[in-house]
């Protein structure tokens, strides 16, 4: 679940990759909203009209009871024809657990690069690799165009089951709420907590128990531990790489019950994407629980934390 703020806007850009990105990026969002239909006009076979109705509930229901804003959004439907949205790229140099950043020039500076095609994001991950940087390549079920646009459902999550469905769109609402540039851990985390917290009110709504919260797999904290301080170490780089490839190891069960990133390799790159979504959840729990679940007040407290993350010194450090 991406932010992929198309940059329609940009008028200088360098380098024919440059170019081509944004050319697919453009081409491939304006075909994407111009499948999409309002939802009362879809005809479609009964349960789909079902689904529609079911997530027209769930988009009433962040407005009226998470603040979010009341706009058109997840009010019309596109059929893609294919299984995501989009294929995204993580990259992380061979000994470093940082992901690599590119900068565009309205949604900043994010970690990771969103394709419509697999196919071409395949060939970016090639020339990545070759630069011998680790790297994923995984589909995304939603983006957020971040009010730009008004985001259709679509037919690569209409599917999910109720409590999914609903995560989903109120992770990707979370996004018009609040989005810091150059922050993708931040924008990541804060939509995390915030589908947290929508799927629980909308579930005792309905008087349904919420589903246990997902914890990080502790293997996954463990390994990026150890990693963390190789990395730190003097080792030559072949023995770096043997250390490293025997801690990955361990990555492989949790990864393969993870369907988004079948067939992919352990690497940094899954350690990088996986940490954006999770190392600040922690931070968003605790204001949760200062604004005693007033929705509101956590919104504000959650864009003090944010200024406070992008002014220098003591007080930019992610609360405990």
């Amino acid at each position: 679940m991406r932010i992929f703020c198309l940059a329609l806007s940009a008028l200088v850009l360098s380098g024919c990759e440059t170019l081509a990105y944004y050319g697919q990026a453009a081409g491939g969002h304006l075909a994407l909203m111009a499948s999409a239909r309002p939802v009362e006009e879809i005809d479609a076979d009964p349960a789909l009209r079902e689904r529609l109705k079911t997530a027209a509930a769930i988009r009433d229901f962040a407005s009226r009871e998470l603040q979010m804003p009341d706009n058109g959004s997840y009010r019309s439907y596109a059929d893609l024809g294919r299984p995501y949205a989009l294929w995204t790229v993580v990259a992380a140099p061979e000994f470093s657990l940082k992901p690599l950043r590119s900068c565009f020039p309205i949604a900043g500076c994010v970690t990771y690069r969103g394709y419509y095609d697999r196919a071409a994001a395949e060939r970016y991950a090639v020339g990545l690799r070759a630069a011998r940087n680790d790297v994923v390549v995984y589909g995304v079920s939603a983006y957020s165009t971040l009010g730009w646009f008004d985001d259709p459902l679509l037919s690569t999550f209409i599917g999910y089951p109720d409590a999914d469905m609903a995560r989903l769109i109120f992770h990707e609402l979370a996004h018009r709420v609040l989005y810091v540039k150059n922050d993708t851990a931040f924008n990541e985390s804060f939509a995390v907590a915030v589908e947290r917290e929508g799927l629980r009110r909308w579930l005792a709504a309905q008087g349904r128990e919420a589903p246990p919260v997902r914890s990080p797999a502790p293997q996954i904290a463990e390994v990026r531990a150890r990693l963390e301080a190789l990395y730190r170490t003097r080792l030559e780089p072949h023995a770096m790489r043997e250390r490293k490839r025997a801690e990955l190891e361990a990555l492989r069960p949790v990864m393969a019950r993870m369907p988004a990133f079948e067939g992919q390799e352990p690497n940094n790159a899954f350690l990088a994407s996986y940490a954006t979504y999770t190392d600040l959840l922690p931070a968003f729990e605790k204001l949760l629980a200062e604004a005693k679940g007033d929705l509101p007040a956590f919104y504000a407290l959650a864009r003090k934390f944010a200024s406070e993350r992008s002014t220098p010194g003591p007080s930019s450090a992610p609360r405990p």
